[in-house]
C-alpha cells in the first residue's frame, strides 16, 4: 500500500534510522551538533559526515539545527500544489507514475519541496521531478543499467543514486515500456 507521508512522519522515520546508524537518538546529538562549534549549515553537514551520519537523519540534524524550509512544513497535498503551480497539465503524470507504483507492493511516497520519491522499506528507487512547464523526469536507481532507449542518462538530481531516467511528457506517456522500467527499479530496491 502507499501512503502519501508529511514531515513529520518523515522526521520519526529519520529519528529511527538515526538510532539504528549511530545508537543514538535526536536529543543527543542536538545536543552534540549545538556543541560542535560550527555555526553555518556547509560545517555541520561537514561535521556529521565526519562522524558518519548521512542521509536522511544527517538532513534532520540540520534541519533541527536551522529550521525547516517553509514548504516542508505543509501538508504533502499543499507541497504538490506548489510543484505543480502553473504546470497543471503535468500533474496527470505524477498521479499516474504513483498509481502505478503503488500496485508493486510495500512502499510509501515521499512529497519534498522539488520533487516526489517512491521509497520502498529498503531505500528510494524512483524519483519524479517536473521540470520546466513540458514534461516530468522519472529518475531511477537501475544499478549497472547504462543509458538506452527511453532510458537517458540523469542530469542534476539531487540524488545521487539514481542511475538513469525517462522523460516523460503526459500521462499517455506512462505506458507498458515506462511502467516495466518502474518496476524494475522497485525490485532491484526492495
Amino acid at each position: 500500500m502507499t501512503t502519501a507521508r508529511a514531515w513529520q512522519e518523515v522526521a520519526d522515520w529519520s529519528a529511527t534510522l538515526l538510532r539504528r546508524q549511530t545508537g543514538t537518538g535526536v536529543v543527543e546529538w542536538n545536543r552534540r551538533v549545538l556543541g560542535c562549534g560550527e555555526g553555518t549549515e556547509v560545517g555541520v553537514r561537514r561535521w556529521l559526515r565526519e562522524r558518519g551520519v548521512l542521509g536522511y537523519p544527517q538532513l534532520l540534524l540540520v534541519m533541527e539545527r536551522f529550521g525547516r524550509p517553509e514548504p516542508l512544513g505543509g501538508i504533502a497535498s499543499g507541497v504538490l500544489a506548489a510543484q505543480y503551480s502553473g504546470r497543471p497539465e503535468l500533474r496527470p503524470v505524477l498521479e499516474r507514475l504513483v498509481a502505478e507504483s503503488g500496485t508493486f507492493g510495500a512502499q510509501h511516497v515521499q512529497v519534498r519541496r522539488t520533487h516526489v520519491a517512491l521509497v520502498t522499506p529498503r531505500r528510494t528507487y524512483a524519483v519524479l521531478r517536473p521540470v520546466g512547464r513540458d514534461r516530468v523526469d522519472l529518475g531511477l536507481r537501475l544499478v549497472g543499467q547504462e543509458p538506452a532507449g527511453r532510458l537517458s542518462a540523469v542530469a542534476v538530481s539531487g540524488n545521487a543514486s539514481l542511475t538513469v531516467r525517462i522523460v516523460v511528457t503526459s500521462a499517455d506517456e506512462v505506458d507498458g515500456e515506462t511502467v516495466d522500467w518502474l518496476r524494475r527499479a522497485y525490485s532491484e530496491n526492495c
